[in-house]
């Protein structure tokens, strides 16, 4: 039997998510881990460790693992390659105390699970108030994802948690707010500089949600676009399909995620983000890759809108990615 080790501290501090101490600027990507005939099951343990090159590939450091516990060998790949995780948790459809029973004894064990992992820099129970409709106006439901944070860090005090991804935070170490504007001008009005992020954590914009349901609970937290962009290009015609906005050229497709994450880089004040998302998952034709790994502009041309800090993408990734590219191509021919 094998193991490994690896050291690494992760944090917050001043408004900035720290790795090992030093301000670190987050790069995340959405990653829901679909394929088209094994769906939530990757198909091969091969097909795992392409997904952390593919992320890679595009520039991002890290990725959002949304709405499903990962496979480990996921998380294995992650390690040993680079790549930051947030973990998260399935979450229910409704309150209940049998539904807190279940998912509290669920999700202590996903912590407990796979908290040796050092690729996992932040833990997330909740999203967007899933299963919590009520939590604006129920003491219960602020006392249960309140009682989450506190529970996970008891379990583990190493890395930040948020009780609510995306608004309405009752105690959270990182404030995500989630943001599907397809203009990178209501962005910058929003979170480009201090003033505007107090203002936009302070109001109904942009989800008509409260953003802080514990606005008093404010020190030093970094806040995170911790999803936006959401683009369907090319969706196929007479095909369910969503997306936040709709392009159907390569130009228009360039545009809009250069406005949006040009928005983003010009902000003096975001500690990070997380783009919707990297592959189409079933209707949800969104993806920077189709659900076959196809990226939908070349890889260079997505990297420079993506990658703009000056930490290097190594070239092997990109390679990856364009092999992949290839014989999807070659497969469709």
């Amino acid at each position: 039997m094998q193991s490994y080790f690896g050291l690494r501290s992760c944090g917050i501090d001043n408004g900035r998510f720290l790795l090992n101490d030093q301000p670190y600027f987050v790069r995340s990507v959405l990653e829901q881990g679909f394929w088209p005939k094994s769906h939530l099951a990757a198909p091969g343990p091969d097909a795992l460790r392409e997904e952390v090159e593919l992320i890679k590939a595009l520039g991002f450091n890290a990725c959002r693992v949304h709405q499903k516990v990962e496979d480990p060998r996921f998380l294995y790949w992650a390690d040993h390659l680079g790549l930051l995780v947030w973990g998260e948790m399935a979450n229910a459809y409704e309150f209940s105390p049998n539904a807190v029973d279940r998912f509290t004894r669920e999700w202590l064990s996903v912590v407990e699970r796979d908290r040796s992992n050092p690729c996992i820099v932040t833990w997330t129970p909740l999203n967007e108030s899933w299963g919590v409709t009520e939590i604006a106006h129920s003491a219960a439901q602020r006392a249960y994802a309140s009682a989450l944070y506190h529970l996970t860090k008891a379990l583990d005090p190493t890395r930040p948690v948020i009780s609510n991804e995306g608004w309405e935070h009752t105690h959270s170490d990182i404030l995500g707010v989630h943001d599907y504007t397809q203009h990178g001008s209501q962005l910058t009005d929003r979170f480009g500089t201090r003033e505007a992020i107090e203002e936009t954590l302070a109001g109904m914009k942009p989800n008509r949600r409260k953003q802080l349901l514990n606005p008093e609970d404010r020190r030093g937290q970094p806040v995170m676009l911790t999803e936006f962009g959401g683009i369907s290009f090319h969706p196929a015609k007479g095909e369910n399909w969503m997306g936040y906005a709709t392009v159907e050229t390569e130009a228009q497709y360039l545009k809009i995620l250069e406005d949006l994450f040009g928005a983003i880089y010009r902000s003096t004040e975001l500690a990070g983000f997380c783009y919707t998302q990297i592959t189409d998952t079933q209707q949800e034709k969104n993806g920077l890759y189709d659900e076959n790994r196809k990226p939908k502009l070349p890889v260079d041309k997505l990297r420079q809108i993506i990658w703009q800090p000056s930490d290097a993408v190594p070239t092997e990734y990109l390679d990856i990615a364009r092999r992949k590219a290839l014989a999807t191509s070659s497969a469709k021919e």
